[in-house]
Formats: C-alpha cells, sequence, structure tokens
C-alpha cells in the first residue's frame, strides 16, 4: 500500500510540473521577438484607435440615455497616449514626425494633476486630426529611457520633431496642451468662416484671440501672424466676416482690422487698441490673458509668476469663504486690470500657501488674509483692516501710486524684565537698537542655523562679563520671525555692535573668533568711542 501510495503520489506531482512547464513554454512562444515588435509596435495605436471608433459607434446606435462614466471616458483617452518603455522608446520618436512626450513618475502629485489633462488633450488633438503623436513615459521605472530623452525632473513635457527635443513652454490645461501642440505642428491660426464655425469655437476655448481682417494680407495681418507663432499659449481665430466675428465678440465695431481677447469669465471681451505690432501685439496678451482673479495651482505657477505685471494682490482663504469674496473682489480688479493681479490661493493647501504665509509671520492662519507683492522692489504689504472691498480698493490704490507702508513681519512684544539679553522683535527695533541712548551688541540668529548656538553661548558669557558696564547692553533677535528694514542680513550667526553715538553705522564682528577675541574687540570699540571706559577682561 506504501508503494502504491508513493507512486501514485509521484505521478502526481510529475504531471503538474509537466503542464507548469507547458504553460511557461507557450507564455515564452506568445511573447513577442524584438523584430516582431519592430512591425507591430506602430501597428498598436491604430489598433487602439480603431477599437475606440467601434466602442464610440456601438455607443452611439445605442440607447441615448447610456453615458459613459467619467473613468471610462478617460480610459479611452489614455489607451490613445502610446505608452514608452526601454524597448520601443527610440523607435517611436524616430519614427515620428511629431512627438509630444509626458515623463512622469507614479508618485509625483504634479504628474498625477497633469496625467488627465495630457490625455483629454490626445482625445482632442485625434478628433481635430492631428498628426502628433501623444506618449508619456514612466521616468521611475524606465530610467534608461528617461536618460535617453534627457529627462531629469517630474513631470517634463518634450516635444520631438524629427527626432529633436525641445521643451514645451505652453500652459497645463487640456486646452493649452491642444494650442501648444497644434501651433508647433503647423497650425498658428485657425480660419472660420461661418456661424456654425464660430460657436464650435465659443464651446472648445475658455480663453482664444480674436481677429477680424478684411483680407488676410498686408501689415497689420502680417503682425497679428507673426504674434501668434510667437505666442503659443492662446489660440488665435481669424476671420473676415463681420458678422461671424460678432458672434465671438458682440460689441465688435465694424473695421477694417480689429485684434480682441476672449475670455469665459465676467471680464469676457478685451479688445486690443494699440498699433498693429507684434510685440505690443503680445505684450496686450500677457497683461490681459489671466482671469480678473486667477488661483493659483501647482501647473499654472510658473506662468503666474513669469506675468509681466510686478504688482500682485494675493488672497488666501477657505474654498467656501472665498465664494462669499469673489465677486467682490472681482469688481475691484477691473478698476485695476493690467495693472495689478489679483491671485486666490486655497489657504488650506500647504505647498502653495504656506511659504507665502511664511514670509508674513502667518503660516499657522486660517482666517481670510489679503497680501500685495511689488515684485520691482521686492516689497511685500499686508491688508491689516477689516476685509471688505472699500478697505481692498483702497489697499490696492496705495499699492499702485507707491504709498503703501511694506509689512515688516515681527513677534509679540516680550517682557523684557530682569533678563541678562534683550529679545529684541520687529516692533521694538528701533526704540531697543537705533533710539537706545546705550551702546549694543545684537546677535542676529536663526532656529535652524547650525552654527548659531555656539555663537549664542559666547554673548551669553561676554553678557556677564561686561555686566558691569551701564552703557552696553546685549540683545538678541530671531531673523527668521522677525524683519526691519535697517537690518539687513544674509548670513547666520551675524554680530553687530551699535555704537551709542553711531546707530546708522554698526560694526561687524567676526562670529568665528574666540571668546577672548570678541571681549577684546569690545573692549577696543568702546574705547575709540568713549575712552574712559576700562577694559572688562
Amino acid at each position: 500500500m506504501f508503494i502504491r501510495k508513493h507512486t501514485s503520489r509521484f505521478v502526481f506531482f510529475t504531471l503538474i510540473l509537466f503542464l507548469f512547464l507547458s504553460f511557461l513554454i507557450t507564455i515564452k512562444a506568445s511573447e513577442p521577438t524584438p523584430n516582431e515588435n519592430e512591425d507591430e509596435d506602430l501597428e498598436s495605436l491604430e489598433e487602439l484607435i480603431a477599437l475606440d471608433e467601434e466602442n464610440e459607434k456601438h455607443e452611439q446606435e445605442g440607447s441615448p440615455s447610456v453615458r459613459s462614466s467619467e473613468a471610462e471616458v478617460l480610459t479611452r483617452a489614455q489607451r490613445i497616449v502610446v505608452e514608452l518603455n526601454s524597448e520601443n522608446t527610440k523607435r517611436v520618436i524616430d519614427g515620428n514626425e511629431f512627438v509630444l512626450v509626458l515623463g512622469y513618475a507614479p508618485w509625483c502629485a504634479r504628474s498625477a494633476e497633469l496625467m488627465p489633462q495630457f490625455a483629454e488633450a490626445a482625445t482632442s488633438l485625434k478628433e481635430l486630426g492631428s498628426s502628433l503623436l501623444m506618449a508619456k513615459l514612466d521616468a521611475d521605472r524606465y530610467p534608461k529611457a528617461a536618460s535617453l530623452l534627457e529627462i531629469k525632473g517630474f513631470p517634463t513635457l518634450l516635444l520631438f520633431v524629427n527626432g529633436t527635443s525641445q521643451a514645451y513652454t505652453g500652459g497645463f490645461s487640456a486646452e493649452e496642451i491642444v494650442t501648444w501642440a497644434r501651433k508647433k505642428t503647423g497650425v498658428p491660426v485657425i480660419r472660420i468662416r461661418s456661424v456654425a464655425e464660430a460657436e464650435e469655437i465659443l464651446k472648445k476655448y475658455h480663453t482664444f484671440v480674436t481677429g477680424l481682417f478684411k483680407k488676410f494680407e498686408g501689415p497689420d495681418y502680417e503682425e497679428f501672424v507673426k504674434a501668434a507663432i510667437s505666442d503659443n499659449g492662446i489660440q488665435f481665430i481669424e476671420v473676415s466676416d463681420t458678422d461671424v466675428a460678432k458672434v465671438l465678440v458682440p460689441a465688435i465695431k465694424d473695421t477694417n482690422n480689429f485684434i480682441g481677447i476672449v475670455k469665459s469669465e465676467p471680464e469676457r471681451y478685451t479688445p486690443y487698441e494699440g498699433t498693429f505690432k507684434m510685440d505690443k501685439i503680445l505684450e496686450f496678451l500677457d497683461c490681459n490673458k489671466f482671469p480678473l482673479v486667477t488661483k493659483l495651482t501647482e501647473l499654472n505657477s510658473a506662468r503666474v509668476y513669469s506675468s509681466p505685471i510686478k504688482l500682485q494682490v494675493i488672497v488666501f482663504a477657505e474654498a467656501d469663504d472665498f465664494k462669499n469674496l469673489l465677486e467682490p473682489l472681482q469688481e475691484v480688479a477691473r478698476k485695476f486690470k493690467s495693472k495689478i493681479m489679483f491671485i486666490y490661493i486655497d489657504i488650506t493647501d500647504e505647498n502653495l500657501a504656506k511659504p507665502f504665509l511664511t514670509l508674513f509671520g502667518l503660516e499657522e492662519a486660517e482666517n481670510t488674509v489679503v497680501t500685495a507683492f511689488n515684485n520691482r522692489i521686492s516689497s511685500k504689504f499686508l491688508l491689516q483692516s477689516d476685509l471688505i472691498p472699500a478697505n481692498i480698493e483702497e489697499f490696492c490704490s496705495r499699492l499702485l501710486d507707491g504709498t503703501l507702508s511694506p509689512y515688516f513681519k515681527s513677534q509679540p512684544i516680550p517682557d523684557n524684565s530682569d533678563s541678562t539679553i534683550q529679545i529684541i522683535v520687529g516692533k521694538t527695533f528701533d526704540d531697543l537698537v537705533l533710539s537706545s541712548p546705550k551702546n549694543v551688541l545684537l546677535e542676529v540668529h536663526t532656529p535652524w542655523c547650525i552654527n548659531c548656538e555656539t555663537t549664542s553661548k559666547h554673548v551669553e558669557k561676554l553678557a556677564k562679563h561686561f555686566k558691569s558696564l551701564d552703557n552696553l547692553v546685549f540683545a538678541r533677535i530671531d531673523a527668521s520671525a522677525n524683519e526691519h528694514p535697517k537690518l539687513q542680513v544674509d548670513d547666520y550667526p551675524t554680530l553687530f555692535f551699535y555704537p551709542a553715538s553711531d546707530k546708522a553705522n554698526p560694526i561687524k564682528l567676526s562670529t568665528k573668533s574666540s571668546l577672548k577675541d570678541l571681549a577684546g574687540s569690545i573692549n577696543k570699540i568702546l574705547r575709540a568711542k568713549d575712552p574712559v571706559t576700562k577694559d572688562e577682561l
């Protein structure tokens, strides 16, 4: 019995092993060889597109009530985008005239935000009959392919024209990607001839430039086209029929030449009133292409920061609070259009809000905050009155005419009673340092400074050694939480000696000196300023 049972088990396991090996051989045989890949990889895209078209046909034949979910729509769109890997990257790039590549990493939040926009743009370009191939590469999974394409950060967009790459310089919404891609592949201006075409433009584009020309020729028209080629972020539309143009811009006048920008927001139409020169047209677009109030995101931040409008008012608020503020804020923004850029940042978004709020010492703020920046002179401002439209408007007016006082952050005023070393904050710098009748040795430090601890210990010992001198005060200020226009420090720690007789010209002491050398330097300064001062060390 034992032998029979053992034999049965042996046969059973032998059979299992045979089936397993057969399965592996089948899988191996089904894998395409490199040569097969070369023949079939480029056909896969056409097959997927054909599959999508067949699916769409079935959906149209079915009941109108049947609608695909957003997830299904996104899935179909993503199938249009070619997946690059170590084997096919070079072949896809070299085998197509135009390829727009998205280099991403699965763990990158900005990549995740851009991915659906990229897929939607791929669908739109397919519908428009574009010859551009859209592709994406998981650069984290395929580092060699990423290195070949010189993708070093995430997300990265690169356009390859006949195998040669150029950086992507457009926006990151689906509409902006489509506009940039079409312009780079030979469609800088869309010409429309009918009301129906104009109505389609209104459906497809949130922002676009309308050009009305009786004839598509002449110096004015040529400058318009040059601007269209140069600006890759906004779609340009050209039309010769005034009635068609009025579908896009209802208030357009029956004039020979007209340029205007159209946006899907309250400030919908803005006519161009300058001379028809490319640089002037581009300047007009830079100052008017954003909404009255722009919501800052990770994807549009680069374009917002590069705006030529150097005066910016930034509102930090929770989404629900901002809804109530938006309409009155737009009314204020309309009065300062093209002069001040208005920006909204969700105060709960730590990545975007916290770096700005930290500049004001308000990183823990939860309620609405209104700030301003003058990027020409690197000054910042804070609205400290009630958040009503009248106060915001006055705040903006004073920002514009240069009468608004810059804001310098400060910690609360501390109690320095019986302190050997006085704590200075932004609000007390004038009184306790600049206006003090005494000599002041000031230590400037930050919590994150590596070498500040050693200098602080030296200052504490020096304060004890010189405690008998009534005309010498030791003090310190945390430069990370306090600012003053007369205190400009780039290196920490820093030691300043403010002589009682000349506070405008502080003397900088070496923080690398020994305790004895520091004491000697202080004595030398005191003797020079006050010959009767006795040495303490």
